[in-house]
């Protein structure tokens, strides 16, 4: 009879405590509990760790109390050599400071991240499956993911690890998206009724971002893929019609009309959004091919989600 390998303990460091960086470290310091001599540590800005806003304060001193290590730096304003510095006391590093760093952060981090020498790199890539959908896509953000890929992939010092998750499961509710118009009851879907979108929410993402960084048998140097539910835009309407007990108009938005309407306001971002979503590829896959459901891990259904977060909504 073969026994598991027993994870061994790491010192890890998280970039950001944001949307996703909070349920990462929340989790990770619950999941190094069970491998005695593991650290967690959380790069910050020093602004942010000594704050008087008493929400972002309710957060530091949660983490404070996971006995997770506040690193102070800035992932801006320091220096890829500064970054370097503090990456290299850590035997992974995990990116979850997003693109609102602007574009050319995932770059520098993972730039940081190979001259520092840490084992293992997950950058920030959680989200759609960047090589399917392929470059000069109408989200020109996906691009500078690609560039951080081919760097990581032409070097064999650090290993890396890319978790891909679809999109966050309450964006594709949200009133700015416009796929679900709540004002007038209808789905717009991207591209056709049939085309599919990967839902995960971010505390799910950090449930079982913290179980790859320590299972083993080790990930190295591949994508990992998450789906909390995998739907068509024709589902969605479905599902809201069986949470809010009302009917749901279904109307398709097409790909040349999405890229027609970027074309007139070519800096929109969430215009880009949709014009990929739509054009349907590297957007979903299949639940069953996923590390939540090859482990068998629970993880909450957009339907679920909904039901949570929806009734009321007028």
């Amino acid at each position: 009879m073969t026994t598991a390998t027993q994870p061994s303990p790491q010192s890890i460091l998280v970039l950001g405590a944001g949307e996703l960086g909070l349920p990462v470290l929340r989790n990770l310091a619950r999941v190094a509990k069970r491998v005695p001599g593991s650290k967690i540590s959380v790069l910050l800005r020093d602004s942010t760790i000594n704050t008087d806003a008493s929400e972002k304060k309710l957060e530091i001193d949660e983490l404070k109390g996971l006995g997770i290590h506040m690193i102070p730096a800035d992932l801006v304003n320091d220096s890829i050599d500064q970054l370097a510095e503090i990456f290299a006391r850590f035997d992974t590093v995990i990116g979850c400071a997003g693109m609102v760093a602007g574009r050319e952060t995932p770059m520098k981090l993972a730039t940081a991240a190979l001259k520092s020498g840490v084992r293992r790199y997950f950058p920030w890539q959680f989200g759609v499956d960047f090589e399917v959908i392929g470059r000069g896509s109408p989200q020109d953000l996906f691009d500078a993911q690609l560039d951080v890929r081919e760097l990581l992939r032409a070097q064999d010092k650090t290993e890396w690890v890319i978790i891909s998750t679809g999109m966050f499961t309450s964006f594709l509710f949200e009133p700015v998206f416009e796929v679900v118009d709540f004002e007038n009851d209808t789905v717009n879907a991207l591209g056709g009724l049939d085309n599919s979108v990967t839902l995960t929410t971010p505390d799910d993402i950090g449930k079982l971002t913290a179980e790859i960084v320590f299972f083993e048998p080790r990930f190295r140097n591949e994508i990992v893929y998450l789906s909390g539910d995998t739907v068509q835009y024709g589902e969605v309407a479905g599902i809201l019609e069986r949470v809010l007990g009302r009917p749901f108009k279904r109307n398709v938005w097409t790909v040349p009309q999405l890229l027609d309407e970027l074309q007139k306001d070519p800096t929109h971002h969430i215009k880009k959004y949709r014009a990929v979503f739509a054009q349907g590829r590297g957007v979903s896959w299949p639940k069953a091919e996923t590390f939540n459901e090859q482990q068998s891990i629970p993880v909450t259904t957009a339907e679920q989600w909904a039901k949570a977060n929806l009734p009321g909504r007028k």
